[in-house]
């Protein structure tokens, strides 16, 4: 079985993200649409379910993925990028003049956005969510995609590959619908 993660098509460029509802813009509908073509396109895959993120640029993607490949979306809420709290959406000039230098690699482990999450925050949330999600995706023994967020998917790779996390350097870079593909092995006797 599979569990495919996908970060979200590009949304409005110039504004911070985090808990925004910005949708897609144009450039994230067309990279939503190619995704969902390599997953139409390829027989070996079968996706029984995709989960997304609850804010509408991951929503949005999973729904043009949805209709390409013909599975349900079931949106989970644990899965949202980091809190930015005050400076989600804000235009990236306004940010600059009310918090000037207040970037999530400058923040401290324990250190929060005001109004929202501190990185040692995130990564419980993250840690805690994935670690519940992959357990109940194996148990099912499904293939299924799960659309979210860079920072999310930086917390599950360092996850997955025994790396520390830290807020201050990404370990990978991940571009709008990259595609991370996690394939976990069926114990004999356990296969669905």
């Amino acid at each position: 079985m599979n569990i495919f993660i996908i970060r979200h098509g590009s949304d409005m460029p110039g504004y911070r993200g985090g808990w925004s509802e910005f949708p897609l813009c144009d450039t994230g509908i067309a990279e939503a649409g190619t995704a969902a073509e390599f997953f139409s396109q390829n027989p070996k895959i079968n996706i029984d379910c995709i989960y997304s993120s609850d804010l509408t640029r991951a929503r949005q993607t999973a729904e043009i993925l949805a209709e390409k490949i013909h599975a349900p979306v079931v949106c989970l809420k644990a899965f949202r990028e980091v809190n930015n709290g005050k400076l989600s959406g804000m235009e990236n000039e306004t940010a600059e003049r009310l918090y000037p230098g207040l970037y999530w690699k400058a923040l401290g482990w324990a250190e929060h956005y005001p109004a929202g999450e501190s990185p040692a925050e995130f990564y419980v949330r993250i840690k805690t969510a994935w670690q519940a999600f992959s357990n109940d995706v194996q148990l099912k023994g499904q293939d299924v995609i799960l659309v979210t967020h860079g920072g999310v998917m930086q917390v599950i790779y360092s996850i997955l590959t025994g790396k520390k996390y830290t807020n201050a350097k990404s370990p990978i870079v991940i571009a709008g619908c990259d595609i991370i593909q996690i394939e976990y092995q069926t114990k004999a006797g356990n296969a669905p």
